[in-house]
């Protein structure tokens, strides 16, 4: 299972690994960036969006971005920022403590989402579920339902009053609960 910036991870996993991984939760993933026929960017945050535009053109490009503007908060919903500073305030801690020794993995991470993954989503050919907040304002649901439509063997469970991160409040257990019946 991944979340976020982890989606596109556990999908490589399904993918270059087949014999290894039984199936995969993707959880408020991006698809990939030159994926053919998703408007990438829309419904992305002005900032969220702009952020993704300077690490699609490359690590300077993106590390001035970084370090002339400030992190978008708008980015998260409502129901995300409730979550995030209750049952998961947990993740905000963690994220927090992930960049204290510097930005590099950050940064990694971001202008990895901006090139080519080494693999086709339809490679996948264990059980897919992709788990989606229907208000994603971070990566958008569009992405989501882009995944499911070119995997192999996808379910998309998209909550439509979630975000980025209350989605896995909502529907995290019963995604795990999949994945268990999966195996």
């Amino acid at each position: 299972m991944g979340h976020s910036g982890g989606a596109p991870h556990a999908l490589a996993c399904a993918a270059l690994l087949p014999g290894r991984v039984r199936a995969v939760v993707a959880g408020s993933g991006l698809a990939p960036y030159d994926a053919d026929g998703l408007d990438w960017f829309a419904g992305m945050t002005e900032g969220g969006a702009a952020e993704h535009r300077a690490a699609a053109q490359g690590r300077a490009a993106y590390e001035q971005y970084l370090a002339t503007q400030e992190f978008d908060m708008e980015q998260f919903t409502p129901a995300d920022q409730a979550a995030l500073s209750g049952d998961w305030a947990w993740l905000a801690r963690i994220a927090g403590q992930a960049i204290e020794g510097g930005m590099d993995g950050y940064i990694d991470d971001n202008l990895a989402f901006t090139r080519p993954w080494g693999f086709a989503v339809g490679q996948v050919a264990v059980p897919v579920l992709i788990l989606h907040g229907g208000q994603d304002r971070i990566v958008p649901s569009a992405h989501g339902a882009w995944l499911a439509a070119h995997g192999r063997n996808a379910e998309l469970w998209v909550s439509p009053d979630d975000g980025h991160v209350s989605v896995l409040g909502s529907c995290g257990v019963a995604a795990l609960d999949w994945l268990v019946a999966q195996a």
